[in-house]
């Protein structure tokens, strides 16, 4: 049973560890030795609670994460979703594309051969109209992505140096750019493409709540994996060149694979160069599948989904092609002049992910479509912290670009504000909770017992057809939240966009 549900979780994991993954693995660990390690190990628990809710709505509802949106808060703020999706998505593609140049050129491909190429393989990937045929594909990609763990031995890594960067600390003291490639650890790792495809994979795999369990193992297996190859090539870099003369100067992908080759040998940079290559195979195809079911969500009389061949589904497999051959495009255009953007396309996964997962709490605990499937306090109180840290994490690049000269100390004392904030709004939270009647928790019945009740209702349970269910009220305090949160996130791109013509004008 295992082995027929395993999919969505591998691929769509698979798919974090694309060009701008790469990028900015090798970048941390180029710049920064181990000292960021630790981001990536609070990664883990971001990744399972936010992608576990996405299995829960796909299987309990079975339809896609937009459609939801749109169902449950309207077209205003649907749209609003969508548009932020669609534009970080056509970015992520061109960023894919760019490491897929990179890759192939390290190996002697031109980019005129590398992109077009790129272009037709991931187009024939879909094109036979059949989800098994796509999946088995995907989940090679995915299993080829582990041959980068490799390159972690062949730089002789030290034990305790590994293990002094679980400690959380800022390497060379507080300052916007330390603190925009933290952000872009988390774009990379938790983007919000992800919660819309895998809830998408899962409608279209067809999984119901009775798979849910297994659907968990396949997405744990699918993290580990991710955070393995990530975790080899930031070792790579932190003692390949940890005391050469790169460290501390990345520049590109294709200049860290050649370093690499200089300094450490064994072909560690053609190791390099294939998890590039796979890795943005996976991410490009995946992006684009995103848009094509959205588009599919948003527009119900469009036909989305692998089930159908291409004839029968013009629109789904025509928009994929289009953003592909377009961000192609663009990229052939562009050149090396595109390589600056990478880790501000995925500072900005950063910055709009707490939106996503705003939207993904509201749909989580919404009892109307979930049912007995509806987050628990536990479950709520995770997916706050994580809404808080991202939050938090994003707003610090904004100030530290309006204020340069700001100190370590006065960074962690906003820090700490932001802390008293956060667990205050909790206290007021958790004081409003609604408190479980007495049907809910009958006398005389064990824990055991309502474990069993609680299995038999979500056993039993099915989201209604949407256009029955009533809205949830937008209440005056939510509205409010909302917006400030729309108001923050416009704010930090274009904060975004001021640090990138600052560095390209020099």
């Amino acid at each position: 049973m295992l082995l027929a549900v395993l999919g969505p979780g591998l691929i769509v994991m698979g798919g974090g560890n694309d060009a701008g993954g790469v990028q900015v693995y090798l970048q941390m660990g180029q710049n920064y030795g181990m000292g960021l390690l630790w981001v990536l190990v609070l990664l883990f628990p971001i990744l399972y609670v936010n992608q576990e809710m996405v299995i829960r709505l796909g299987a309990v509802s079975g339809v896609g994460h937009a459609r939801l949106i749109f169902a449950r808060f309207g077209r205003f703020w649907g749209t609003f979703s969508v548009i932020d999706l669609l534009i970080i998505n056509a970015a992520t593609v061109m960023a894919d594309f760019l490491g897929l140049s990179l890759a192939l050129g390290y190996f002697g491909v031109p980019d005129y051969i590398a992109v077009p190429a790129s272009v037709v393989l991931l187009s024939l990937a879909i094109a036979g109209g059949t989800f098994r045929i796509w999946e088995r594909f995907m989940v090679f990609l995915v299993v080829v992505n582990l041959a980068a763990l490799p390159m972690a031995f062949l730089v002789n890594p030290s034990a305790a140096t590994t293990a002094a960067g679980f400690v959380p600390n800022l390497p060379g003291g507080v300052n916007s750019t330390l603190l925009l490639i933290i952000i872009a650890i988390v774009g990379t790792t938790v983007e919000p493409w992800q919660l819309f495809f895998q809830q998408s994979s899962i409608v279209d795999k067809r999984i119901t709540p009775r798979w849910i369990r297994y659907a968990r193992i396949d997405l744990g297996a699918g993290i580990l994996i991710e955070l393995a190859a990530a975790l080899a090539l930031l070792v790579a870099t932190a003692f390949g060149l940890g005391h050469t003369d790169a460290f501390g100067n990345f520049d590109t992908i294709g200049s860290t694979a050649h370093a690499l080759d200089r300094y450490v040998g064994h072909g560690i940079g053609a190791l390099v160069a294939l998890a590039t290559l796979d890795g943005s195979l996976i991410g490009a195809n995946l992006v684009g599948l995103t848009t094509s079911y959205t588009l599919g969500d948003v527009f119900p009389s469009m036909r989305h989904s692998l089930h159908w061949k291409p004839r029968q589904a013009p629109l789904f497999y025509g928009s994929y092609a289009v953003l592909l051959a377009g961000c192609a495009a663009l990229v052939l255009t562009a050149g090396d002049a595109m390589g600056t953007f990478i880790d501000y396309i995925e500072a900005l996964n950063g910055v709009l992910l707490p939106s996503a997962v705003v939207f993904l709490l509201l749909l989580a605990n919404d009892k109307a479509v979930l049912g007995p499937w509806v987050n628990t306090a536990r479950q709520n109180a995770v997916a706050g912290l994580i809404v808080w840290a991202v939050t938090t994490f994003s707003l610090a690049p904004v100030v530290t670009t309006f204020y340069p000269d700001i100190t370590t100390h006065q960074i962690l004392l906003g820090i700490a504000g932001c802390s008293i904030l956060g667990v205050l709004t909790a206290a007021v939270l958790w004081w409003r909770r609604p408190r479980p009647s007495a049907e809910h928790r009958p006398a005389g019945v064990d824990r055991r017992q309502r474990r069993e009740q609680l299995a038999e209702r979500r056993a039993a349970w099915r989201t209604p057809p949407l256009d029955t269910l009533k809205r949830p009220e937008m209440s005056p305090g939510r509205r409010v939240g909302l917006l400030t949160l729309r108001g923050y996130l416009v704010f930090s791109v274009a904060v975004l966009v001021i640090r990138l013509v600052q560095l390209v004008s020099g």
